[in-house]
């Protein structure tokens, strides 16, 4: 039986893949790499492996299905875009360490086209590039904060408001930046098209298998309650979902992502909206939105802002959060006028994982054989691939460029327990989110000076 999630999601639904689930673990299983997580970062370190090293023994553990997490759920960038700014990496690692990673973020981008067309995955990779728009006179401070930014070489390109115009009409908007490293593509059909490449590949994958402990030791292993899974080494890529786990309780938070869906639009109204680039797109509010125009011309409007669960749980009704859809359904009609009439016809959720300091790492435990990467912050279609490669020659102690890069051996700090999580956490977002109401409403910048402010970027 399928769970709810399967059922409803339009990514995987759509996918060009059955959803008939694998068989989970039954007894002890024995083998060369055992890899926690089917989502993008499992799948594309088991890819990797078996790319570098076809005999290897490569087993994925999935407590549900591959894709069923963050993998299946997301905006579907796939873009060279990481939670660190470029100049914070700078001044923790140096300006030459800062543009290496940056450089491998936007490889990444083309080496997922690359793959899906080697392996003939129909994911629908298109590269689109990427605006970031002024919506109003209240973001024109941000805006040209990123175009100083910018620098030689990294192709980002200030567009005004007449040139925004020619590629999409939204009311008010006075300007974009535009990042050409991002493709557009469907995720649910990107991550189950991988998860059969890697078992045809000879990787094998067990689902709906709960893993209760991770045990460092020669050998490492996954622990279930059917059985253990043991092998030189371990990966964790579990994301928010490995916060159950020992040991992993407050080293990131689950912050949930919403996404709403138009019916196919009529070409009347593509006409209204333009958008035939179909650019991927983003604002400068502080809560986040995102949106895309599929490859079935719908809209896809996605954003943050629904509440955080004590605990860190992930609670099973997230899909139905229709609080969060309705005001996000408000925001894209706010954007496109054009949409007053039109459906909404799908809407579900899912959780990102947040480190503390919004740093994404890997760190590998040599000792014991284990080795733990994620921490994306919603940016993870593309970087997911990076870690992923980086992850497979660790684990055969190859050394290249990416095995030196500055996300290796990165710490976070842990989150405050509860309830000092809890109440921190609802608090900055429902004040990001007044912020950005006051800053719509009277167009003038937010002040950088609110105390929900200060704490964000803190």
């Amino acid at each position: 039986m399928l769970t709810d999630y399967t059922q409803q999601s339009f990514w995987l639904a759509t996918a060009a893949d059955d959803l008939t689930p694998r068989p989970g673990v039954d007894g002890d299983v024995r083998c060369d790499v055992a890899i926690l997580g089917g989502g993008f970062t499992g799948l594309w370190t088991a890819y990797y492996l078996l790319q570098l090293d076809p005999q290897l023994q490569v087993t994925v553990v999935e407590q549900e299905i591959a894709g069923y997490g963050a993998s299946g759920r997301n905006g579907g960038w796939c873009s060279a875009f990481y939670p660190v700014e470029e100049a914070q990496l700078a001044q923790r690692h140096g300006p030459d360490a800062a543009r290496r990673l940056m450089s491998h973020l936007g490889d990444a981008v083309d080496e997922v086209g690359r793959v899906a067309e080697r392996e003939g995955i129909d994911c629908h990779f298109r590269k689109v590039g990427a605006l970031h728009i002024a919506l109003g006179p209240q973001h024109r401070p941000l805006l040209e904060a990123e175009a100083i930014g910018s620098r030689p070489g990294d192709g980002r390109r200030v567009l005004d408001a007449v040139e925004l115009a020619q590629r999409v009409r939204i009311p008010g908007a006075i300007g974009a930046v535009l990042h050409p490293q991002c493709a557009r593509i469907h995720p649910g059909r990107l991550v189950r098209q991988l998860a059969r490449t890697v078992e045809r590949l000879g990787g094998r994958i067990l689902e709906h298998t709960r893993v209760e402990a991770v045990e460092p030791g020669r050998p490492a292993a996954l622990r279930t309650a059917r059985g253990r899974i043991s092998a030189a080494t371990v990966v964790v890529a579990a994301e928010a979902y490995g916060v159950g786990l020992p040991g992993f309780r407050r080293r990131l938070l689950p912050m949930t992502s919403t996404i709403v869906l138009t019916e196919p639009l009529a070409p009347s109204l593509w006409r209204e909206i333009g958008w035939s680039g179909a650019e991927c797109l983003s604002s400068y509010h502080l809560a986040v939105d995102y949106l895309q125009r599929t490859a079935d011309d719908r809209i896809l409007f996605g954003g943050r802002g629904a509440p955080y669960h004590y605990g860190s749980r992930i609670p099973a009704h997230m899909e139905r959060d229709r609080r969060t859809q309705g005001r996000l359904q408000a925001q894209a009609r706010r954007w496109f006028p054009a949409l007053a009439q039109a459906r909404f016809t799908h809407g579900w959720a899912g959780v990102v994982g947040v480190p503390r300091d919004f740093t994404p790492a890997i760190r590998h435990d040599r000792a014991g054989g284990v080795i733990v990467a994620g921490g994306y912050v919603g940016d993870g279609v593309s970087t997911t691939n990076l870690f992923g490669r980086t992850v497979a020659e660790l684990a055969l102690g190859r050394e290249s460029e990416r095995t030196g890069l500055a996300y290796i051996g990165h710490r976070s700090p842990r989150w405050e327990p509860e309830p000092l999580r809890f109440a921190g956490v609802r608090y900055i977002q429902r004040a990001l989110l007044a912020v950005d109401r006051r800053a719509d409403r009277s167009g003038r910048p937010p002040s950088g000076r609110t105390l929900a402010e200060r704490l964000y970027r803190h």
